[in-house]
């Protein structure tokens, strides 16, 4: 996928959920996954192009998993992008002192709130979150199947207790899209060395999108549209605005 492709989807997204406001400090929550790396390109680049002028940086949570992100110094360099890591021990925590059964659910709590502490401490009130429409999708299957509620992820929320704006600005951008962004364009991918990666509920709602396009291949786009399309008077109803 090029450049434009996927500053055209920001854009839309921007416009249809006025995702950042005139003069806005913007922090990319930056994992070094596709989807991150492929947001902190398309928003260094939508800098340019947006009406409403506003600052940006990446945050990356070292969570203590031996992960090597020096690949994204020089990226974040190309971009002209400040990056902070900040170092925490979040994953001996949840595996090895608290032996969680539901690990994914304390990590995300964690990572959030370094998150969060540390956009306070550098005075940024914006936090862009990689999220995508095949994450959006899920989120909404999950809530259905396992928890009997319709609930997916905002588009913007306001989070009151870090007083931080969080917004996703990829969410008509499609999984596969930013794996073709990042590949095109030579972009590094830090590999997740969670040892929950690919064991989790979320991979068995891809297995179950995969089954639903089989049926009938405009399941997914369907179901996205229902839960995206701002036209909808409803929309604010399912949004799970803490996650």
């Amino acid at each position: 996928m090029k450049l434009q492709k996927l500053l055209s989807f920001i854009r839309r997204c921007d416009s249809d959920f006025s995702l950042i406001e005139p003069n806005a400090r913007v922090a990319v929550g930056l994992s070094g996954g596709k989807d991150s790396v492929a947001l902190l390109a398309g928003l260094a680049a939508y800098r340019r192009f947006c009406t409403n002028p506003f600052e940006l940086c990446a945050v990356v949570i070292d969570a203590g998993a031996g992960a090597d992100f020096s690949p994204l110094e020089p990226l974040c360099a190309e971009l002209d992008v400040p990056l902070h890591i900040v170092r925490t021990e979040i994953q001996p925590i949840v595996f090895e002192a608290r032996h969680e059964k539901n690990p994914c659910s304390l990590c995300a709590k964690m990572r959030r709130g370094a998150l969060d502490s540390k956009l306070n401490e550098l005075g940024y009130n914006v936090l862009a979150l990689g999220h995508n429409a095949d994450d959006a999708v899920e989120t909404f299957l999950l809530g259905i199947i396992f928890e009997g509620r319709l609930n997916t992820l905002a588009p913007k929320s306001y989070l009151d207790r870090s007083k931080v704006t969080l917004i996703r600005p990829l969410l008509y951008v499609r999984e596969k899209e930013t794996a073709a962004f990042v590949k095109e364009n030579g972009l590094p991918v830090i590999k997740n060395p969670c040892p929950a990666d690919g064991k989790t509920k979320r991979e068995t709602m891809k297995d179950l999108i995969e089954y639903m396009n089989g049926i009938a291949p405009f399941a997914f786009d369907r179901v996205h549209k229902a839960i995206l399309d701002p036209t909808r008077n409803n929309i604010a109803k399912i949004f799970d605005t803490d996650k």
